[in-house]
Order: C-alpha cells, then sequence, then structure tokens
C-alpha cells in the first residue's frame, strides 16, 4: 500500500509515538494530527485501572493542539494507531478507529478533518469525515 506522503508521515508520528511509550496497562494507542499550517501533535492513551478515568488518544492530541496552536490552526487529518498486547499473535502496530466519544470530539472540533481507518476490507487506508463516523450527531440548543 503506498500512501501520499503526507498520511505516511502521519502514521509515522503516531506510530513512533506507540513504539517509544508501549506499556501494557497504561499506553497501547496513539494518535497523530496535522493542522492546516502543517503542523504534526501527537497524544497518547492514558489508561486508567478507573475506566472512567481513562482518556483517549485522539483527545489528548487534540487538547494539545487547542493548547500549544489554538483554534485558528485547525485539525485537516488524524490517524490512530494501537500496538498489540505482548500475548496477541500478530505483533504489527495498526491503525485504528476512533471510539464514539473521539468521534463526537471530532465533530465538535475537527469537522472538515481527514480521518485515517483502514477500508472495509481491512486493506488499504481511506480517508473518512469525522460526520461519515457519526452521522445524525447530537447538538445543543444554544
Amino acid at each position: 500500500m503506498t500512501l501520499p506522503a503526507a498520511d505516511q508521515e502521519l502514521l509515522d508520528a503516531a506510530t513512533a509515538l506507540i513504539r517509544q511509550r508501549y506499556l501494557v496497562g497504561r499506553h497501547h494507542i496513539a494518535a497523530a494530527l496535522r493542522t492546516r499550517s502543517g503542523q504534526i501533535v501527537t497524544g497518547l492513551h492514558l489508561d486508567t485501572y478507573v475506566g472512567r478515568a481513562s482518556v483517549c488518544a485522539e483527545a489528548v492530541a487534540v487538547g494539545q493542539a487547542m493548547a500549544q496552536i489554538g483554534p485558528n490552526d485547525p485539525i485537516t487529518d488524524i490517524v490512530s494507531v494501537r500496538h498489540p498486547r505482548p500475548t496477541e499473535q500478530n505483533q504489527n502496530i495498526q491503525v485504528v478507529a476512533p471510539c464514539g466519544i473521539c468521534r463526537e470530539m471530532l465533530r465538535d472540533f475537527a469537522p472538515d478533518a481527514r480521518v485515517l481507518l483502514t477500508d472495509e476490507t481491512g486493506g488499504s487506508l481511506r480517508a473518512y469525515n469525522p460526520s461519515d463516523l457519526l452521522p445524525l450527531k447530537y447538538h445543543r440548543k444554544p
């Protein structure tokens, strides 16, 4: 599978982070996003013993982007990868889809972004819009 260079760069950033920081029971997913200006920001999943306190890698990356760069440089692309557990046969790091909560967050903070996921066959990467991943989103009334 040959990816466009910009998509490969994003995938490489997420993969490098999870390879460097993988820790069983703590960090098994990393995300990388790009802003319109080309800046890449990464985030690491924070697993906790109390599930409600866990934070997804996508949320960490979006929070980092908002804190470091701000809303005037919108998120254009994002990808997440998962490191396998030591007991799994397949030890390849793989692209994973954002959870439902992250899909909501991406619709709020990056509605026009490209979310990179493997296609339905599990083969090549394809870009999806957050609204494709979460149709009929809930909206609060002002």
